[in-house]
């Protein structure tokens, strides 16, 4: 068979020698005409292949450029190298796949983040991209494993949608109607009667309303899949199309839904540190490169692997949303204007540089705010007993701020009705949401999580480009 090789991972991570291997992957580097660097993309690790003077022909040696795909074949040695127990001496090498030394754009040199995301198609081979990808694979792993082990059922939620979840209204349009004006009226309407689904549809910005409707069923269940935001932002916090975590839980309340979250936060960062070491040991010298070039002021009080194992091993912070207006409003930040939105009135919807500084500067933890005013948040919030508040829940936390929203869902029908009338939410075109709550309502609870915002927490990156394989933001859908 073609493919009975080992990946160098395994063979790297055995001091076993004295036996054949194959091994196949993309050249690094190649020097003196003997020394293959090679890498497979299992570990940013790269196997020594050493193709003794003579074995190969002057045609095939100038075939070993960097980029080329090659196949190995040959002995299991100790490596007289630094930095490698082992490598292979070739006792035969194919090329599998020529690369044109000249114009392929990862020379063996450092590139700069910018110049990697427009050759997206290819960063995955540097490896900074390597163990960043690497980790994002083992996060939605652990994702699925934490709700599979505690019973929920993964749902598959709808990608095309009719609904507006967020009351947000930035949404991309779903249509099969022609673009040249045939389909628009005098009046400048569009008969949507004509259209594939009979209707306006958007892709979805969130799936927790069908989500609901599972959880009405089975309890507890999941989402994990892409959500859309036609935001015209362009942030290095913000993507059009993104990834989003959604649990429903019912019988939950707003507590029993922050155990959950926190829970869930600290074991799938907890799997990172057991299963990605290489990977995440890479990312945080990287990181620690990076500190280096900005102002005092300015950098990290903790690497990586200490934030992390620092998030896993404490409990967050929890706190009001109004404790958390106090703290502010009299900080010294807010008082000598260090803010770029002042703090001075309770309502105010929080910035990023607010929570920033209740995790970064104040209480130097993550943080779970609550019980935040009713007039910023979304509709299905449960309303708490002062009129003014909704048991709603986010997760701040270090370099990012909000990793988490949620809350505990309004449960009771006329009082959900009330909220959608005063945010002008049609309530017919919801009437099989609101059937959850004439038949067999019950409390629940749910929250979302930003995969890429994980993600980036994770792997210490700054730009959230830079952790979703194809950034989609505006002015760009490359690949």
């Amino acid at each position: 068979m073609f493919n009975k090789r080992i990946k160098i991972k395994d063979l790297l991570s055995s001091e076993k020698t004295g036996y054949e291997a194959t091994v196949m992957g993309w050249v690094r580097t190649f020097r003196n005409n003997q020394f293959i660097a090679l890498n497979d993309g299992s570990t940013n690790n790269n196997l020594q292949v050493m193709a003794e003077l003579g074995l190969l022909d002057e045609a095939t040696l100038k075939r070993i450029t960097t980029g080329a795909c090659i196949k190995a074949t040959g002995e299991v040695i100790p490596s007289l190298g630094k930095g490698q127990k082992v490598e292979l001496k070739a006792s035969s090498i194919e090329i599998l796949g020529d690369s044109d030394a000249e114009k392929f754009p990862l020379q063996p040199k450092k590139h700069s983040l910018e110049f990697l995301r427009e050759i997206a198609h290819l960063r995955f081979r540097t490896n900074t991209f390597g163990a960043v990808f690497r980790v994002r694979h083992s996060l939605a792993y652990a994702i699925h494993k934490f709700f599979n082990d505690r019973g929920f059922v993964y749902m598959h939620t709808p990608i095309i949608t009719a609904s507006d979840a967020e009351g947000a209204g930035e949404m991309f349009k779903v249509t099969t109607l022609p673009l040249d004006g045939s389909a628009v009226d005098k009046d400048g309407n569009i008969n949507f009667k004509d259209d594939f689904f009979g209707r306006s549809t958007n892709l979805t910005v969130s799936g927790q309303l069908e989500g609901e409707l599972a959880a009405m069923a089975f309890s507890d269940i999941y989402t994990f899949g892409p959500t859309f935001r036609a935001e015209n932002s362009n942030t290095t916090r913000h993507l059009a199309e993104f990834w989003m975590i959604e649990p429903e839980m019912a019988f939950y309340d707003l507590e029993d839904n922050m155990n959950l979250a926190e829970a869930f936060i600290k074991y799938v960062i907890n799997h990172a540190l057991e299963n990605n070491k290489d990977d995440l040991t890479f990312l945080a010298q990287r990181q620690e490169e990076e500190e280096k070039t900005k102002p005092q002021n300015e950098r990290s009080e903790m690497g990586l692997l200490e934030k992390l194992n620092f998030v896993v091993s404490n409990d967050f912070q929890r706190l009001t949303y109004t404790e958390a207006i106090d703290i502010l409003r009299e900080s010294n930040h807010n008082k000598k204007k260090k803010f770029q939105y002042l703090v001075n009135d309770w309502g105010v919807d929080l910035q990023s540089e607010h929570e920033r500084y209740l995790v970064e500067k104040h209480f130097k933890k993550p943080v779970i705010l609550t019980n935040y005013p009713k007039e910023i948040k979304a509709f299905y919030m449960r309303q708490n007993d002062d009129g003014k508040t909704v048991a709603a829940m986010d997760i701040l936390a270090p370099g990012i701020g909000e990793i988490v929203g949620g809350s505990q869902r309004e449960e009771r029908y006329d009082k959900l009705l009330q909220r959608m009338q005063e945010m002008h939410i049609p309530a017919e075109e919801l009437d099989w949401y609101l059937d959850t709550r004439r038949f067999g309502a019950c409390p629940h609870a749910g929250f979302g999580l930003g995969f890429e915002r994980l993600v980036l927490f994770v792997t210490g990156m700054t730009n959230i480009r830079d952790v979703i394989p194809f950034p989609r933001f505006p002015k760009s859908a490359a690949f």
